[in-house]
């Protein structure tokens, strides 16, 4: 409705090379200062997290000294030197542990004997020989 009455669209006397713009003089300052305000926020930000993590920290730490844990990354390191020591020299993959009882040939006689306390007498003298 304004261009019917004569207002025109805003952006007609620009392309009748009319009035341009003056930009601020101030403009340049004012940015530079936003530009300082949002990196000192940032700033702020960080330092914050950073309280608070080192707050996190003393407190796990101290629930490690209540019950004796370690840090996970510790754990792990002495977890992988163990590792690295058992198997020290191999050219393979280290070799898992044996479980106590599993391939010892006196405890397999042991449990022979008990078997052959529960055997009538005919069958023990035949397993005998």
């Amino acid at each position: 409705m304004k261009a019917a009455l004569g207002g025109g669209p805003p952006d007609v006397g620009k392309m009748l090379g009319g009035e341009e713009k003056e930009e601020d003089p101030d403009a340049a300052k004012k940015e530079e200062e936003r530009q300082e305000a949002l990196r000192q926020q940032e700033e702020e930000r960080k330092e914050k997290y950073a309280r608070m993590e080192a707050e996190r920290e003393s407190m796990r730490q101290g629930i490690r000294d209540k019950y004796g844990l370690k840090k996970r990354e510790e754990a792990e390191a002495e977890a992988a030197a163990a590792a690295e020591e058992a198997s020290e020299g191999s050219l393979t993959r280290p070799k898992k542990a044996v479980p106590a009882g599993c391939g010892d040939e006196e405890e397999e006689e042991s449990i022979m004997d008990t078997v052959m306390k529960y055997l009538p007498g005919p069958l023990q003298d035949m397993l005998k020989k």
